[in-house]
């Protein structure tokens, strides 16, 4: 549209501008409380040149007689069998047209506020589409929060932000910045997070999942974004759903045998606690913007992805969140998930920083306010000791020093069973120090190799990362022809 140049179009013109691209073509099924996206495309006018069908079923038993029978309506797994009918069925019942004809499949699945306001609204909404005529097709995904405390002004965002995912499919697939930043055209800051998204399909392989988790975080589109170890992104509500959560944060610039036995030792003790069932316990690996910055400077993308590529080689579940303060983190996690236990393994001079008055003068409460959001529900903050010459080699909670004023708070916190040295740990990998280990990569200085797991170590050796001087590729030589080939 001539008007994108001067500036932002619409929801109606995004949806009118569709509409008029004569060989877009494609359905729209919104069940839930999310309606508005088929009625921007109605009422921008020249409908009937991109909707082949749109429906919605309300009733429980109508949405299974369509697409299957399902234990959470609103779902990924509810999603991705909606995508999947409506587009194989658009696909096959107007095969006759399928020449000049790039199909799409939209489709949402929403709640917004109840009546009493006791839920949380949210919904997940994608896109099945071809590029191209004839061509397989991609698929985008996301899950989104809803913020607004009032159901119309709810479903009113999601029609936008489903105009602007249908729009961005054809228009931005080329431009992943401008993709995600159209995302949120027309939608107020604050009405909306985008927790998930992932983009599958041929002509988006050269996006990676992974970065997009980190770029939403970075846009603000939400403060917290997850991902598996095999890249795809993951919705943190329903990954976390009644799970115990085991979380490590650090800036694994590389991950060391450290961060392994903190891993391990930390696990071990977590799982042993009587409300703790191991087979419904999630391990995070936590990555902050602040732990992703170098020195003040902005965050290197390359060497974010370097550092997850080790962490998924390992096997590791990724959150890139935006707290700074252990607080904010545990706050964040006891929102997603009320039901269970969260244990939080952390190094003695972080429980330092944490018992620093000085980082809670923003908040009215202080330290209390700060201290209330971090025990405040069932958690535990597990203490990985440093190397010391005093309480057996090991500086712990034992050889802990607190002023003079935050030692009752201290003493309540133990004996609740809220703080605890983790024990058993390797004292041998104590004197190991990430910037050492990162330094002598660099420098390709031996023995480093001896610090980190033996897979991190490969990784980095076959990959480069990190800096690491990798000897420069020797030219292929030609293969000579066989004496038969030369006669020929």
């Amino acid at each position: 549209m001539d008007s994108e140049k001067f500036r932002t179009p619409t929801a109606r013109e995004k949806a009118l501008s569709i509409n008029l691209t004569a060989d877009i073509y494609g359905s729209f099924s919104e069940i839930g409380a999310g309606q508005e996206v088929a009625g921007t495309f109605f009422q921008a006018g020249a409908s009937s040149g991109t909707i082949a069908l749109s429906h919605s079923a309300y009733d429980m038993k109508i949405s299974d007689s369509v697409y299957g029978e399902s234990g959470r309506y609103v779902s990924a797994q509810r999603l991705k069998a909606m995508l999947e009918h409506d587009y194989e069925n658009l696909v096959s019942k107007l095969s006759d047209r399928e020449e000049e004809t790039r199909f799409f499949a939209y489709a949402n699945t929403i709640e917004t506020l109840n009546f009493f306001k006791t839920n949380q609204g949210h919904g997940w909404m994608g896109m099945r589409f071809q590029s191209k005529p004839g061509e397989p097709p991609n698929e985008c995904i996301l899950h989104c929060c809803l913020l607004d405390n009032d159901t119309l002004l709810q479903q009113k965002a999601v029609g936008r932000l489903g105009v602007n995912l249908a729009y961005a499919c054809y228009h931005y697939a080329d431009d992943k910045e401008k993709f995600l930043d159209s995302l949120m055209d027309g939608i107020a800051k604050g009405r909306i997070e985008i927790d998930m998204f992932n983009m599958e399909g041929p002509d988006f392989e050269s996006w990676d999942n992974r970065l997009i988790s980190l770029k939403l975080v970075k846009k603000g589109f939400t403060p917290a974004a997850m991902f598996g170890s095999d890249g795809n992104n993951l919705q943190p509500s329903e990954a976390l759903y009644k799970k115990n959560i085991l979380v490590l944060r650090g800036r694994f610039r590389p991950p060391t045998l450290v961060n392994v036995d903190m891993l391990i030792t930390g696990y071990r003790q977590f799982t042993r606690e009587e409300d703790v069932d191991k087979k419904k316990t999630m391990v995070l690996t936590e990555l902050t913007l602040n732990n992703l910055t170098n020195k003040g400077e902005k965050i290197d993308e390359k060497d974010f992805l370097d550092r997850v590529d080790i962490l998924c080689s390992l096997g590791q579940t990724v959150i890139i969140t935006n707290f700074q303060r252990y607080y904010k983190l545990v706050t964040y996690l006891s929102n997603v998930n009320r039901e269970r236990k969260i244990g939080v393994v952390l190094g003695i001079n972080n429980l330092a920083a944490i018992f620093n008055r000085k980082f809670y003068t923003h908040l009215k409460g202080g330290i209390l306010e700060s201290f209330g959001m971090l025990f405040g529900r069932n958690v535990k903050l597990l203490i990985y000791p440093a190397n010391s010459g005093e309480h057996d080699g090991l500086h712990n909670i034992e050889s802990f020093e607190i002023e003079g004023k935050l030692e009752g708070l201290f003493s309540y916190l133990r004996h609740n069973n809220q703080l605890e040295d983790i024990e058993n740990v390797n004292k041998e990998l104590l004197t190991i120090y990430s910037d050492d280990v990162l330094e002598m990569i660099k420098k390709g200085e031996s023995g480093w190799e001896e610090m980190v797991p033996t897979r991190v170590a490969k990784y980095i050796k076959k990959h480069c990362l990190f800096d690491y001087p990798c000897p420069p590729e020797k030219p292929k030589e030609k293969k000579k022809k066989a004496p038969a080939e030369q006669s020929m």
